[in-house]
C-alpha cells in the first residue's frame, strides 16, 4: 500500500515525480486562502469516532468514489483512467484525507506498547485511499492539467498541508515512534526494518515534530501558505507556457529543416492557425529553433518569451513569491534550530551539507566558465568571417556551436537527427533493459489497461527467462496544450512485498514535438540522451525488490545517479549498430559518423556545464542567504556578476520559472544533486568500460542491478555505491568525460582534440 505523508511539500511537487532531465549531462525539468485553525477543526470533525453525519459521509464517499478505489483490473491492479472525472476530486480529496487521520488516530492510540508493526508497518498500510487519489491527481497535474484543475489545486492545497501538519505534529503518534526508535527491539530488525524506522523518525523529527505551542502553529501555518505559494508559482509558469506563442509565415523558416517545419505546422494548425508555424514556449519546441533558424531578430524573440516565463510584470510574475517563499523556508526551519534552509535540507542527503555540496560546484565552474570563454571566441570569429557584423548574444549561442559543429566535425545535427527515430529508441531501450536486467516488454494492445491520453501506449513488463510479471510501464511521448513542459518518471505503484507482493507501475513522460500525420518522430542527440536517463528512473522502479512502500523513495542526489548512467548505453555499438538506420534508407549509421559524434563528445561542454552550474549555485545561495528584503531579480543578477559568468548565456532554468525549487520542494536547495550524481555516473561508467564484456558484461551488470537499483533506499546510498564499486567515487572521471583539466594532473592532456 502507498504511504501518504507529504512532509513539507506543496502538492505541485507530487507531479514533479523524479525528474525533469533535458539535454546532455544536464538536468532538465502548479490560492485560496483558508483560515489554518478553520481547516484543521474541519478535520479534526471529520476523524469523528461516533456514527456522526461526518463519519458517515466520508465512509459513504469510500465506497463510491472512483478516484478512492483500490486498484483493479488486471496485473495485480492498474489506475481506471477511463471511470474517473474531475468532479469528483474535492469529494474524494476530502473523505481520503478523512480516512487517513482516522488510520493515524487508531495507530496513535493503540493501548498496546509500541512494536516495529503496530505502528511503523500500520503506518505504511495507512493513507492507501488518499494515495489513489493521486494517481489522478499526478495526471491532471501534469499530464492533462486544465483551468478547471488548477482553481481545485488552489482550493485543495491549502487543506493538504493543514492535514500534513495534522499528522507531523501529531505527538502521541511521533512518541510511538520515537519508542520503537530508541528500544531494544531495533536490534532484532533486518538491516531494511532499521532504515524504516530511522526514516521514519527522522521525517517526523525534521518537520516539526518536536516542536511545541506557538513554534508549532507556527510551522502548520507557514507549511499551509507555502502549499499556496508553491501551488501558485507553478502554474504561473504554466500560463505562460501556454499562452507565449510566437507564429511564423512561410518567408521566416530560413535554416529550418523538414521535419521541423512540418512540426511547427502541425504545432500551429492545432491552434486554429493553419498555414502559419507555431513555435511554442516551451524548450523542445524553443531549442531547435535557436539552433536552426537564420532570422536572428526571431531567435531573439523566441529566446526572450522562453526565459522570461514568470517575469513579465503581470499578474503571473513570479518575483514576489520566490521572495515569500524564501523567507517562510527560512524562519521554518531556524524553528527547528538551523542556520538556514540548505544545512537542513542536505542533513540527509549523500553531501551531508551545503559546503560539501558548494565545494564541489565551484571545483568545475571555473572550468565550465574558461570552456565558454573559449567557444564564444570561436563563434566570434566565425560570425566576422561570415560577415555577420554581429556581437554574439546568448539567442546566438546554439546558432553558431551548431555551426561550429559542422565545420570542425563536419557534424551536422540534422544529419544525425536522421537515423534517431524515436520508435527505433524505444526498441532500442528495450534492448538494453533486456540486457542489463533481463526486462522484456510486450505492448499491452487488448484494451485492458486504461490510459488518460490517446498518446500513451501500455507495457507489460517481464523476466525474459521465466515469463513471471514484473510490472507495468506507461509511454506518454508528446508536448500537447495542458502538459507541462520536459521529461519526467514516475509511478503509480512501487514494488513491496510486506503484505503479499505488488508490482511497480511505473511512467514515462516526454515533450517530444508531434510529426505530422504519417511522419517519423526524429529527435536529436540530446532528446536521445533524456529518453534514456528518463527510462533510466523507470527501470530503477521496475528492478526494486524492496520490502516497504516507503523504501521506494530516495536520497535526492543519488537518485539521478541511476537515470544519466543509463544514458552511457545510447552509444554503445550495439544500440548504435541495430538502432540507429536512416529514415528514408534504412541504412545504419555510418561508422563515419559514429566517429564524428565521439570526437564531438565533449563539444559545448562550456555552455552545458555552466547553464547548469549557474542554476545549481543560485539555487545553493539563494538558501544559505538570509532572505530578509530579498529581490530575487537583483539577487540572480548580482550572483552571475559576483560569479563571473559569461553574459552569453543565461541560467538553465532563470529564478522565475524555476519550477524545480519554487514549485515544490523536491529540488530546493538540492539542484547540484544532478552534478553529485554525475560524479557517481562518469565512475560508475569506468567500471563497466574497464570490464572484460564492456557495458555489457554480465558481472558488472549483475552488480548494478543488486546494489545500486533494486534496494532503492533499502540501504543508506554511500555504503551501496561501495558495495558496487569497492571504493567512494572520484571526480576524476567527470573531468575527463567534459574534456576539463582534472585537478591534480597535467591540464596539457585535457580540452577537447
Amino acid at each position: 500500500m502507498k504511504r501518504i505523508l507529504i512532509t513539507t511539500t506543496s502538492l505541485a511537487a507530487l507531479a514533479l515525480a523524479a525528474c525533469s532531465q533535458e539535454g546532455t549531462n544536464t538536468p532538465d525539468a502548479d490560492d485560496a486562502n483558508m483560515d489554518n485553525t478553520a481547516t484543521e477543526a474541519a478535520m479534526n470533525d471529520a476523524t469523528m469516532s461516533d456514527e456522526g453525519a461526518e463519519t458517515m459521509d466520508w465512509q459513504a464517499e469510500l465506497e463510491t468514489n472512483p478516484l478512492l478505489a483500490d486498484l483493479s483490473g488486471p496485473y495485480g491492479g492498474v489506475p481506471q483512467f477511463d471511470e474517473v472525472s474531475l468532479d469528483q476530486l474535492e469529494a474524494a480529496i476530502d473523505a481520503g484525507i478523512a480516512a487517513h487521520l482516522a488510520e493515524i488516530d487508531e495507530i496513535a492510540n493503540n493501548p498496546e506498547p509500541p512494536t516495529f508493526e503496530n505502528t511503523i508497518v500500520e503506518m505504511e498500510r495507512a493513507g492507501q485511499a488518499l494515495g489513489n487519489v493521486f494517481n489522478f491527481w499526478g495526471i491532471w497535474s501534469s499530464n492533462m492539467s486544465s483551468p478547471e484543475f488548477r482553481d481545485l489545486q488552489r482550493e485543495l492545497s491549502p487543506r493538504l498541508s493543514a492535514y500534513n501538519s495534522q499528522i507531523t505534529q501529531n505527538q502521541t503518534l511521533f512518541n510511538r515512534i520515537r519508542a520503537v526508535y530508541e528500544s531494544d527491539e531495533m536490534e532484532s530488525l533486518r538491516p531494511d526494518q532499521q532504515r524504516l524506522v530511522q526514516l521514519t523518525y527522522d521525517g517526523f523529527a525534521r518537520n516539526g515534530a518536536t516542536l511545541e505551542g506557538e513554534a508549532a502553529e507556527r510551522y502548520a501555518a507557514i507549511n499551509l501558505r507555502l502549499s499556496e505559494l508553491h501551488t501558485q508559482f507553478a502554474n504561473n509558469v504554466l500560463h505562460d507556457e501556454e499562452s507565449y506563442v510566437t507564429y511564423l509565415t512561410e518567408d521566416q523558416l530560413g535554416g529550418l529543416s523538414d521535419s521541423l517545419i512540418n512540426a511547427y505546422a502541425a504545432a500551429a494548425a492545432e491552434r486554429g492557425r493553419e498555414g502559419e508555424y507555431a513555435i511554442t514556449n516551451t524548450r523542445s519546441s524553443m531549442d531547435p529553433f535557436l539552433t536552426y533558424s537564420d532570422e536572428r531578430d526571431l531567435r531573439e524573440e523566441v529566446w526572450r518569451t522562453y526565459y522570461n516565463r514568470g517575469d513579465n510584470g503581470d499578474e503571473y510574475d513570479n518575483n514576489a513569491i520566490i521572495a515569500e517563499i524564501l523567507q517562510l523556508r527560512d524562519e521554518r526551519v531556524g524553528l527547528l534550530g538551523y542556520d538556514n534552509y540548505a544545512q537542513w535540507r542536505l542533513e540527509n542527503r549523500m553531501a551531508g551539507n551545503p559546503e560539501n555540496a558548494l565545494e564541489l560546484m565551484e571545483t568545475v565552474w571555473p572550468a565550465a566558465i574558461a570552456r565558454v570563454e573559449e567557444e564564444v571566441a570561436q563563434m566570434q570569429a566565425l560570425a566576422d568571417e561570415r560577415g555577420d557584423d554581429i556581437t554574439i548574444e546568448p539567442w546566438d549561442y546554439r546558432y553558431y556551436m551548431e555551426k561550429i559543429r559542422q565545420d570542425r566535425y563536419d557534424l551536422d545535427s540534422n544529419e544525425v537527427r536522421q537515423y534517431l527515430q524515436l520508435d527505433n529508441l524505444l526498441q532500442a531501450m528495450f534492448f538494453v533493459s533486456g540486457e542489463l536486467f533481463n526486462f522484456e516488454f510486450t505492448q499491452i494492445t487488448d484494451g485492458s489497461v486504461p490510459v488518460w491520453h490517446e498518446d500513451v501506449t501500455v507495457y507489460e513488463v517481464t523476466d525474459r527467462d521465466s515469463g513471471e510479471h514484473v510490472g507495468v510501464w506507461y509511454l506518454d511521448p508528446f508536448a500537447r496544450t495542458g502538459k507541462r513542459s520536459g521529461a519526467w518518471a514516475s509511478s503509480f505503484r512501487g514494488h513491496t512485498t510486506y503484505d503479499g507482493l505488488e508490482t511497480p507501475l511505473s511512467t514515462n513522460n516526454s515533450n517530444f514535438v508531434e510529426p505530422a500525420p504519417g511522419e517519423p518522430v526524429l529527435i536529436s542527440w540530446d532528446d536521445a540522451n533524456t529518453f534514456f536517463h528518463e527510462m533510466g528512473h523507470a527501470l530503477h522502479a521496475l528492478s526494486s525488490n524492496v520490502a516497504y512502500p516507503s523504501l521506494n523513495g530516495g536520497v535526492r542526489d543519488y537518485t539521478e545517479f541511476q537515470s544519466q548512467l543509463l544514458e552511457r548505453w545510447l552509444s554503445t555499438d550495439e544500440v548504435i549498430d541495430n538502432y540507429f538506420v536512416h529514415v528514408e534508407t534504412g541504412e545504419p549509421m555510418p561508422d563515419e559518423l559514429v566517429a564524428r559524434i565521439e570526437a564531438a563528445s565533449t563539444f559545448n561542454q562550456g555552455f552545458a556545464t555552466t547553464e547548469y552550474l549557474a542554476s545549481a549555485l543560485v539555487d545553493m545561495y539563494y538558501h544559505t542567504t538570509d532572505p530578509a528584503g530579498i529581490d530575487p531579480d537583483a539577487f540572480e543578477r548580482e550572483t552571475m556578476e559576483r560569479l563571473g559568468a559569461p553574459s552569453e548565456l543565461v541560467m538553465r532554468h532563470r529564478t522565475p520559472h524555476f519550477g524545480h525549487i519554487f514549485s515544490g520542494e523536491g529540488y530546493s536547495a538540492g539542484y547540484y544533486g544532478y552534478m553529485w550524481a554525475d560524479v557517481l555516473t562518469s565512475d560508475a561508467a569506468e567500471a563497466f568500460a574497464e570490464a572484460p564484456g564492456g557495458f555489457y558484461d554480465e558481472t558488472v551488470a549483475a552488480a548494478l542491478v543488486e546494489h545500486l537499483f533494486a534496494p532503492r533506499n533499502s540501504v543508506d546510498p554511500a555504503e551501496a555505491y561501495r558495495a558496487f564499486r569497492g571504493r567512494d567515487a572520484d571526480i576524476a572521471p567527470l573531468m575527463r568525460d567534459r574534456g576539463f583539466p582534472v585537478p591534480g594532473e597535467d591540464d596539457g592532456e585535457s580540452g577537447e582534440e
